[in-house]
């Protein structure tokens, strides 16, 4: 495992311990909801997933893909689905244990590398459902090609991608609705800042991230044979970024062509 990975894991790891909103699991409505086959649940950061997307998840199998923190694979699970999650986080991972305990579902988890499906079968799953995380892995085209495999014919994986335009500004001024050009593109965190800003960074337990480009987050999806059928777009919860950049996250399905 690179070390950047293993970074990423312990700082997923510390963030459920501060309940980041990505690690508190879901809402006794959510949950409810689900029992009945209603999803109420995110791909991108605050937009609800079309119905449409998530439909008749009886029976399905279904890989939640970097998805721990008791939320879309618990909700799936009790739609019906037959879930494995895929997580590099182990106390992400054992917050959708809890809830599989809790509510007595059948949750396959798995504590691994996104980018590295090797474990799973070809033709494994009919629908990878994988909210924003390709942000945290250096390179995306790989994991692509891997979802198609593992993927059933006419399967379908669903994925957001966030805006490589973000990853231009300051985030210190960023967090004081403040927007200041200070990086150039591509960015990552283990290129883009100094050794310093680097030290500092991984001591503060965030997480390793890379902007990639939108021919590597969208052509890299079409070039593995997915036929995109399905976008929307999602703000980033900051009023001055929201402003001025209205699709800061795009959250895509993709069906698996035969």
């Amino acid at each position: 495992m690179d070390t950047y990975v293993a970074h990423n894991a312990k700082a997923w790891d510390w963030e459920v311990s501060k309940h980041n909103i990505w690690t508190d699991g879901c809402s006794d409505e959510q949950i409810e909801k689900a029992r009945s086959g209603e999803l109420e649940m995110i791909l991108s950061p605050f937009k609800t997933v079309p119905a449409s997307w998530v439909s008749d998840m009886k029976g399905k199998k279904v890989l939640a893909l970097a998805c721990g923190g008791g939320q879309q694979a618990v909700l799936m699970s009790l739609a019906g689905a037959e879930v494995t999650l895929y997580d590099i986080s182990e106390k992400q991972i054992a917050q959708d244990k809890s809830y599989a305990d809790k509510l007595g579902l059948d949750i396959k988890c798995i504590q691994g590398d996104m980018r590295d499906l090797s474990c799973f079968e070809d033709e494994s799953f009919d629908l990878i459902y994988n909210p924003t995380s390709t942000c945290f892995i250096d390179e995306v085209r790989s994991m692509y090609q891997h979802c198609y495999r593992i993927l059933k014919p006419t399967g379908y994986f669903l994925t957001s991608i966030t805006n490589p335009v973000l990853y231009l500004f300051d985030e210190k001024k960023v967090m004081r609705n403040k927007l200041r050009v200070k990086y150039t593109l591509p960015y990552s965190d283990l290129n883009s800042l100094s050794e310093k800003e680097l030290d500092k960074h991984m001591k503060r337990n965030d997480t390793i991230e890379f902007s990639h480009t939108l021919e590597d987050l969208l052509a890299g999806i079409t070039d593995c044979n997915f036929h995109i059928v399905g976008m929307y777009t999602d703000t980033a919860g900051f009023m001055m970024i929201d402003s001025f950049i209205h699709d800061c996250y795009l959250a895509v399905r993709a069906q698996k062509c035969l």
